[in-house]
């Protein structure tokens, strides 16, 4: 899935951590050759190629993740969209991309961007992307969903404790050793080596999206990897999100969302899913939560410190 996934597991033994941790890894590759879109192969990347032509066969296991995926699109009214990925044949976040798109560019590739042209047949098991040049990609949702994957299948195991951390989205179960919660850092936006809080983790998931990992620099000014898809530019006001609640997939789908809502709508949608809770930073620093997480017990500073 493009991302480094970090795995620690609570285990009788030396053996049975190994022997468990590599079904982990199995588990997470059987997922990315399903749904990655970097792999040709896979049937995400056989639904894009086909789109404009023909509706293609899957699993269900990728159609019920799409079906997720659209219930959240319309839920954010688009702000979620997993056909945000026509997008990246404008936007390069690997270093390489030195100016802006030109405005019809990304008019152009927004054309190819619309949950609702995303077709779905529950009963012959099919996906149709109506126009040809669409594209679908589960970047917001699949390492969510693989690290949700594995805690059930190592809780299904009698592994009774660990954390699967892919890229920042992760799923937790159980406690430490000596019974003490899991405990999170969450890293400065500003300052991405130093860590602006340490939270002891009471829920089974966090996810973070933000500005500082994924983007391009142009003429001193940072493009985050989001991309608004009512824009067609990446999201601005916000630089970092992090949200906590028991489904990394859910938590990491709402991230997302709430980078491209900003602080207030964002805040709004959340107030429906009182499981959920964040903390928002903003691209100057100041720092909010939603009301159903208090501060004072994470000793976290109102304003981050940019340098």
């Amino acid at each position: 899935m493009g991302s480094r996934f970090d795995i620690s597991i609570v285990a009788k033994d030396s053996a049975s951590a190994e022997e468990n941790i590599d079904i982990i890894i199995q588990e997470i590759k059987r997922i990315e050759y399903l749904i990655s879109d970097w792999i040709d192969t896979t049937q995400v990347s056989r639904i894009n190629q086909q789109a404009g032509i023909m509706p293609m066969r899957v699993d269900r296991e990728v159609l019920e993740l799409t079906r997720r995926a659209l219930w959240l699109s319309e839920l954010t009214e688009g702000a979620f969209d997993i056909s945000f990925a026509a997008m990246e044949k404008i936007w390069r976040f690997d270093g390489t991309m030195d100016k802006l798109p030109e405005p019809g560019e990304v008019q152009n590739a927004r054309k190819y961007v619309g949950y609702k042209n995303i077709i779905i047949d529950t009963v012959n098991s099919t996906i149709f992307l109506r126009s040809k040049g669409m594209k679908i990609g589960f970047g917001a949702l699949g390492e969510g969903y693989a690290a949700d994957r594995c805690r059930e299948l190592m809780m299904g195991r009698g592994i009774e404790a660990g954390i699967v951390n892919g890229s920042g989205d992760m799923s937790t179960w159980g406690t430490q050793p000596g019974g003490e919660p899991w405990n999170i850092g969450i890293t400065n936006p500003f300052q991405k080596n130093d860590v602006y809080a340490i939270v002891p983790l009471l829920k089974a998931a966090v996810t973070t999206s933000g500005s500082y990992e994924k983007y391009a620099e142009i003429n001193g000014k940072r493009y985050a990897h989001i991309i608004n898809p009512a824009t067609g530019y990446p999201a601005t006001g916000l630089t970092s999100v992090t949200v906590f609640g028991p489904s990394a997939e859910l938590a990491n789908g709402f991230s997302t969302s709430l980078m491209v809502m900003g602080r207030k709508a964002g805040m709004k949608l959340l107030k429906k899913f009182p499981d959920y809770s964040c903390i928002m930073i903003t691209d100057k620093g100041k720092l909010f939560s939603s009301d159903n997480l208090d501060l004072e017990n994470f000793k976290l500073q109102k304003r981050i410190r940019k340098k």
